[in-house]
């Protein structure tokens, strides 16, 4: 008898990670990184309120979390204008997709996603035993048409769209999301992660009803507010759903000091409006980097930027890699034909200066 043995469908998959970690390919390489400019993480830093709030959360942190988040919770309802109920957090997006499709998803069941989108959706699909499908990109950007076409024909549970999306910074007009959810076909629900949204427009986030049972949306305090290593994050929908996470969720899940943390980032938004001017200002710089070098930076409404290097996924995967032996981290897309970029993170000015002195010579070097 084999005690080792595992469950079927973890059986079936393969022992992998979604992303190789920077400090994996340091470990690899035996140095560090000059530039940390591949994980879209903030590194302008979180609110100095929310540094305080940690700090003083610390002493405390012998006492679990409380497994409700209710002060967090309430802030955040008081914060969008809705009810406590629709709203439920968890260990980053991540942590809730894996949540919401153990919640909603049976073996056998198909899922619509783009092909080349957030692959951590992809991870937790696979884990659970549904069915991935996959639709093109259309002009560097996700196809809500093709989406809802595919969603459709194969009867899907769940359909998958980030707006502002990853990996290539592209956004879609509110509208354009209105109307995938007037054509959202039954059984279908409509899964939005919004982790951008505080970069994008205005126009760009739609006004949904938090109890329109056919979208859930998907928020985090890893981006704009710069907690990325805190692991938390939120989804707002319908209060039926919503309270569904409660059957399977890790109740201790989030320990005190991000709770701490994300209250007081949350109740800084003066800090939140200085990122997203130095997001809109490393953005810029970025483009300016890739247009002194011969590449085309694509517009973004995130807080990165892809930027085009007018060849194939070859080139562009040799770029990374002599980037990597200059010192700079960054990553790019895995799908054809968003592979021929590479993609950078917004980061301070001595990074970016990093960057800017690492491109030619890397491009030299495989030219």
């Amino acid at each position: 008898m084999n005690r080792l043995r595992f469950a079927p469908i973890p059986a079936g998959l393969p022992a992998t990670v979604p992303f190789t970690g920077p400090e994996t390919l340091e470990r690899r390489s035996g140095a560090p990184f000059r530039a940390r400019l591949g994980a879209n993480e903030n590194g302008f830093g979180p609110s100095p309120r929310a540094i305080r709030a940690m700090a003083d959360a610390a002493a405390g942190v012998w006492k679990y979390g409380d497994p409700d988040n209710h002060d967090l919770r309430h802030a955040l309802a008081t914060h969008h204008g809705i009810a406590p109920e629709n709203i439920m957090l968890g260990e980053g997006i991540d942590g809730l997709l894996g949540l919401l499709v153990r919640l909603t998803v049976s073996p056998g069941d198909r899922v619509v996603t783009s092909d080349g989108a957030y692959p951590t959706f992809n991870y937790h699909v696979a884990g659970f035993g549904g069915q991935l499908v996959k639709v093109p990109y259309r002009d560097d950007a996700e196809d809500p048409d093709a989406l809802i076409r595919a969603a459709d024909e194969v009867g899907a549970r769940l359909v998958y769209l980030a707006n502002p999306d990853n990996p290539m910074g592209s956004w879609h007009p509110g509208h354009r999301i209105r109307a995938m959810l007037d054509n959202l076909p039954e059984p279908g629900l409509l899964v939005l992660d919004e982790a951008y949204a505080e970069f994008a427009p205005d126009d760009a986030i739609p006004r949904i009803d938090p109890n329109d049972d056919r979208a859930i949306r998907f928020r985090t305090f890893s981006k704009a507010y710069g907690m990325a290593g805190a692991r938390i994050g939120y989804a707002i929908g319908p209060a039926e759903l919503i309270a569904g996470f409660d059957r399977i969720r890790n109740h201790f899940g989030i320990n005190r000091i991000a709770q701490a943390g994300a209250l007081a980032a949350l109740q800084d938004q003066d800090w939140l409006n200085h990122i997203r001017a130095e997001v809109a200002a490393a953005r810029a710089r970025i483009a300016e980097i890739a247009d002194e070098n011969g590449l085309t930076a694509l517009p973004s409404a995130t807080n990165f930027v892809a930027i085009d290097c007018r060849r194939d996924g070859a080139f562009a995967r040799a770029l990374l890699d002599a980037l990597a032996v200059r010192g700079i981290f960054a990553r790019m897309p895995g799908v054809a034909p968003m592979d021929r970029c590479i993609r950078v993170s917004c980061g301070p000015a001595e990074e970016l200066d990093a960057f800017a002195g690492a491109l030619p010579a890397a491009l030299r070097a495989i030219l």
